[in-house]
């Protein structure tokens, strides 16, 4: 039996507004996405109402999304991802919805929101290792036209992170500091660091390993905080206090990230893990007790149900570990954001990312 639905109306308020006409489209209307009918009359700055006509009759719940005119347009959530179909929630009355974020022109983000990225140094000397390494930047969007000092985060595997990306994927943080930078959100300086291809493994491995070795994560670790991050805050505009900077990555780069946070908190404060490879070494959960003494420390771990039956098991022994010290949320804050259909891709990294930078440095 079909409603009747003559007092419903829906309530929009977004937080990025612009010229462009808004739609409601749904089940209702076959999903056509700009339909005069259900144009959304303008009330105010980033504020649309719509009243259903009093002949509206529907025999389903209704399902619906907001565009701009085409499915090109059409609203995303404050990452820039697509949101689930919104769904009325009762009859006969006032909705309130909130879009944060717009696609315009099919592109989740607007250019000029885009960090200006730059080569620090083809061949950077890393002495801790006698080795060479490009070491790139991606400085805010505003930074050539604003004096202010920025957080800085150092990402391991530089090559997986922007641009072209390499065979494993891309986490397109270029992209998605543009989402959160046009909701003033993200303003931070990220220094990408490549990994050493074939001495990846080596490099990030923080303990003798019987199958892999002597590891040389320490001397790495080292580098990052006693020679990098002293020329990056010389040469750039940063907040240089512990609770600015932060380090992160993901499978080994996790790892070594959550080693170099443990080892240094004195001067990294905030630590970005995703899908960490703790099974490298049993090691780290000692140190996360024995050494670690944080100041005031922010910690954001992320795991996937699909990466393997101890990959959840094992973060979240980590974070019993870290807490059992029993420090209150003025010392330490630790969250752990799980998904039990997350894969171990450079693809899901990379839609954590946002969060994960909005979580450490909002």
């Amino acid at each position: 039996m079909s409603n009747r639905n003559a007092s419903l109306a829906l309530e929009l308020t977004t937080a990025v507004d612009d010229e462009r006409p808004v739609f409601i489209s749904g089940n209702f209307c076959e999903w056509y996405p700009d339909i005069e009918r259900y144009q959304m009359q303008k009330v105010g700055v980033g504020k649309y109402h719509f009243q259903f006509p009093p002949d509206f009759h529907f025999e389903q719940p209704i399902e619906y999304k907001y565009t701009r005119g085409g499915w090109d347009q059409v609203e995303l959530d404050a990452f820039g991802e697509a949101p689930q179909n919104r769904r009325i929630k009762g009859k006969s009355a006032t909705q309130k919805d909130f879009v944060p974020h717009w696609r315009r022109d099919g592109r989740a983000f607007d250019v000029t929101y885009v960090p200006t990225i730059q080569t620090v140094a083809e061949d950077f000397e890393i002495p801790q290792l006698g080795k060479k390494r490009r070491i790139r930047i991606l400085l805010p969007h505003d930074y050539s036209t604003s004096t202010k000092r920025y957080p800085v985060l150092y990402l391991q595997d530089g090559q997986n992170l922007f641009g072209d990306g390499s065979i494993f994927g891309n986490w397109e943080i270029d992209k998605r500091m543009a989402v959160l930078a046009e909701q003033n959100k993200g303003g931070i300086i990220i220094v990408a660091i490549d990994h050493g291809d074939e001495d990846r493994l080596h490099e990030f491995a923080p303990y003798t390993h019987p199958k892999f070795g002597k590891g040389a994560g320490k001397k790495y670790a080292n580098f990052i905080v006693r020679t990098l991050k002293p020329y990056i805050d010389k040469n750039y505009r940063t907040r240089t206090e512990r609770q600015f900077t932060g380090i992160g990555g993901s499978s080994m780069g996790g790892l070594i990230s959550i080693y170099a946070g443990l080892m240094y908190p004195e001067t990294l404060g905030r630590l970005m893990i995703f899908s960490p490879s703790l099974w490298v070494s049993d090691k780290i959960y000692f140190d996360s007790i024995e050494f670690f003494n944080p100041l005031e420390t922010k910690i954001y771990v992320y795991a996937g149900g699909k990466e393997g039956r101890y990959m959840i098991p094992s973060v979240e022994r980590l974070k019993e570990a870290i807490e059992r010290q029993g420090w209150n949320n003025e010392r330490l804050q630790f969250k752990l954001s799980l998904d039990p259909a997350g894969e171990h891709t450079e693809m899901r990294w990379g839609k954590e990312f946002p969060k994960a930078v909005e979580w450490l440095f909002g």
